[in-house]
Formats: C-alpha cells, sequence, structure tokens
C-alpha cells in the first residue's frame, strides 16, 4: 500500500489541469553521470517557461539510482524524488513488483496521450502495462556502425557499398588484411563474450529474449537463429579483437580497431577518447541481413517516470514535458551530453542537419536518426536479467566452437530461461 501522501498526490490528478503559470514549488530528480548533465542543461529553459518551479537534479550514479528506487518502492514510495530516472531494460522490474510505485503519466492530463503518441513505438513498448503508461521515453540507442576512413579507404572498402552483413565481414577481412596484424575490424567489448551483439542482431530482426506481450519465451524464434548465425560468422571470420570498455577505447586510440558497431550514444566515447583522430572517423547505417532489409536496431536509452509519492506531481510532469518532449530540449541534451534524440521530429532541428567536423563533415545525427521509425520493439520484461545471464553462457559455448547448432543452442536457452522464469516456450 503507497503513503498517505501517495494517496493525496494520486487524489490531485482529478482535478483539471493547472495552468503554466499556477504550476509552482520544487522537485527532485534522480539521475547519473552524463544522463543528469543532460537533465541540468534543460533546466535554465525551463526556468523561463516555469519560473516558479525549482529543479533539482541530483547525480546519483545508475546503480545507486536503481538500487534506491526498488528499496524505496519496497518501502510504499518512501523518499522517492519527484522524477525518478529508469534504463529501458529495468523499467519493467519496477511495473510488475510495485505496480503502484509510480504513476500512470495519462491520468495526469488529457493531453499527454497526444504527446507519448508522439514517440516511435520501440520506445513504449516497456513503458506500457495494459492501458497505462508509466514513464516518458528519454534518450535512446539507435545503432550504426562508426569506421575509420581511412583504414576503409586504404582497403579499397566503399562504406556505402556495404549493404548485408556477409558485404560488411567481406569488408573487414580486407580492411584486416590491408591493415596488418595489430588491427581487427570489431571489439569483443560488444561481441562474443557478451550477449550484446545477439541482443542487437535479434533486434534488427524483430526476435528478442521474449515476445511483445512479455507473456512467452521466444530466444528460440527464426529471427533469433538469424541473428545468432551472423554473430558466429563475424567471430569464424576473426574480424574480433578481444577487449573490455576501457580495452576497446583504448584500441581506437591506438589505431588498432577499424570499426565499432554500437548504439549512437557511443559517437561521445569515441569522439572524446581520440580528439586527434578527428576528420578519421565517419558513421554508415547496420547492414542488413538480406539486401533491402531492416537496417535499424536499438541499444540502450531510458525513461522518466514520476513516483505516486512524489509531493508535486504536476512539475513533475512539467519538467519530464518540457525535457523530454520538445525536440528542442531533446537537441539540448544531445549538445549537452551525446543523449540522442528519441523524438523523430527532432530529425529537423539545423543541428542534426549540420555536418558534424570530427566526422569529417558527415551529418551524423541524421544517419542515426533516420533510424527511428525503423526500430522495432522488444519487451525486456521484469526477468531481462534472469534471461541474460542464463543466455550468456550458453551462447558464448557457440560462439567459441561448440558442437550444437545455432537453433539447439538457443533451444537449450529457451528452456533455462523457461525454467527460471515460468514462462512458456513460444510454439
Amino acid at each position: 500500500m503507497m503513503s498517505g501522501l501517495a494517496g493525496a498526490a494520486v487524489l490531485a490528478l482529478t482535478a483539471p489541469a493547472m495552468a503554466q503559470s499556477d504550476v509552482k514549488g520544487e522537485i527532485t530528480v534522480w539521475s547519473w553521470n552524463v544522463a543528469a548533465t543532460a537533465l541540468k542543461a534543460v533546466v535554465p529553459d525551463f526556468n523561463k517557461a516555469y519560473p516558479n518551479v525549482k529543479v533539482t537534479v541530483e547525480d546519483l550514479g545508475n546503480q545507486p539510482v536503481y538500487d534506491r528506487g526498488l528499496a524505496g518502492c519496497s518501502a510504499g514510495g518512501i523518499n522517492m524524488p519527484d522524477v525518478y530516472s529508469v534504463e529501458n531494460h529495468e523499467s519493467e522490474v519496477f511495473w510488475a513488483r510495485f505496480p503502484d510505485c509510480f504513476l500512470d503519466l495519462k491520468s495526469l492530463d488529457a493531453k499527454e496521450a497526444d504527446l507519448l503518441a508522439k514517440f516511435p513505438k520501440f520506445k513504449l513498448a516497456e513503458l506500457t502495462v495494459g492501458d497505462k503508461i508509466y514513464a516518458m521515453p528519454w534518450d535512446s540507442g539507435p545503432v550504426v556502425v562508426f569506421y575509420r576512413r581511412d583504414m576503409y579507404q586504404a582497403a579499397g572498402v566503399d562504406p556505402e557499398k556495404i549493404a548485408t552483413w556477409d558485404d560488411f565481414i567481406a569488408a573487414g577481412k580486407a580492411v584486416q588484411a590491408k591493415a596488418g596484424p595489430d588491427v581487427k575490424l570489431l571489439s569483443t567489448n560488444s561481441g562474443a563474450t557478451s550477449t550484446t551483439w545477439f541482443r542487437v542482431l535479434a533486434n534488427q530482426a524483430g526476435c528478442a529474449y521474449f515476445d511483445e506481450t512479455g507473456e512467452t519465451v521466444t530466444v528460440n524464434q527464426p529471427g533469433c537463429i538469424q541473428a545468432l548465425e551472423t554473430v558466429k560468422k563475424i567471430t569464424d571470420a576473426g574480424l574480433f579483437m578481444e577487449g573490455d570498455w576501457d580495452g576497446s577505447l583504448q584500441a581506437i586510440k591506438a589505431n588498432r580497431l577499424a570499426s565499432a558497431v554500437f548504439g549512437a550514444w557511443y559517437e561521445g566515447s569515441v569522439r572524446g577518447n581520440a580528439p586527434e583522430l578527428s576528420g578519421k572517423w565517419g558513421v554508415f547505417p547496420l547492414p542488413a541481413f538480406t539486401a533491402g532489409g531492416n537496417r535499424a536496431a536499438n541499444l540502450g536509452g531510458s525513461s522518466l517516470a514520476i513516483p505516486a509519492s512524489s509531493k508535486n506531481p504536476q512539475a513533475a510532469l512539467a519538467f519530464i514535458n518540457f525535457a523530454n518532449g520538445r525536440p528542442d530540449s531533446q537537441i539540448t541534451q544531445l549538445k549537452a551530453s551525446g543523449l540522442v534524440p528519441t523524438l523523430p521530429d527532432a530529425i529537423h532541428d539545423p543541428y542534426v542537419q549540420q555536418g558534424q567536423p570530427y566526422w569529417g563533415g558527415q551529418k551524423v545525427w541524421e544517419v542515426v536518426l533516420n533510424t527511428l521509425q525503423q526500430i522495432k520493439p522488444a519487451r525486456g520484461t521484469q526477468y531481462f536479467a534472469e534471461a541474460d545471464n542464463i543466455a550468456d553462457g550458453i551462447l558464448l559455448a557457440y560462439l567459441k566452437g561448440g558442437s550444437k547448432s545455432a537453433k539447439e543452442t538457443l533451444d537449450e536457452a529457451a528452456e533455462q530461461i523457461s525454467a527460471a522464469t515460468g514462462l512458456p516456450v513460444a510454439e
């Protein structure tokens, strides 16, 4: 049961939406690192529109925000902020375990449904339970290929002619052959030592651990099999360099990595880590499985929710609408911290249409945002962590040369995930 304070907040939602000039008071926002920096960058403009609202953004760190959120919801909403940052793939833990801990945004304002409808479906899938939407989409992670222009050119590889994953593998072999033994096309930071590569390609193929309703295990469906087989092709071609996050960035700086396949938020990591390589990097869309196929996938992204115990839900709603529901604000956050906009309309912003100096004058954000509407929804469910941990070891054995086929490997993963979650394997 929620606290009496939470009950008062919920009752306040039945009142008509407040006029902008009437929104006042203080709100606290919990977030982390560059995400907190991005929200702080929005506050000055927000206060021009809402001068009577004081916003305090607290940078608590990613894991502490999650842990304190779980503790607060477990305690009935005690000691929660007015605005809570949550990663999409973790969000369903809250909706499933604590369905009364956060407010349905549509209950706050009759116009909220119209604003939420402007976001791509893939960003709303994990935030929606029945007819309730518990958080507003924030940043996203459209996946693209970051590549070294000079290395590709030296090998005679034109990225515009890379249409499929088979094309990409052939190009990678050519790049490595020309660059020498110290250079690899990709890092296993997002590859064969984790599930990240598999999940990206599975999303591209329209498959995930669970179906879109979150009611069945689908990791052994054809799209997932195609994804795993493709990761195996890349592995067997010898294109991966082993390395963790820091190792991959060090390899980029040392001219030992020719590409990186990641969410577009990685742009800031490449640029910030190796400023001396300005002009030598470019971006192109994900290769498709077959010519003319889908070239979009998502990796990462967060949302903003309003705890039911918020003392000022109307001011909290005004803030998240201003920060997330306006292309201008999303571009402000892109400039401040590299958070990738989720609103498709942001593609029309002049900044997005500008060539970026570090990327050889390429309009990298136009390339990124052009994929938003093609990204397919995927449900993490409250069991994402369990499923991912199970899949990790099983998939790694296959990629390292196990005797089972991709289908047999994923059948094994499906059965174990089913046993752990109690959800049936889809027929």
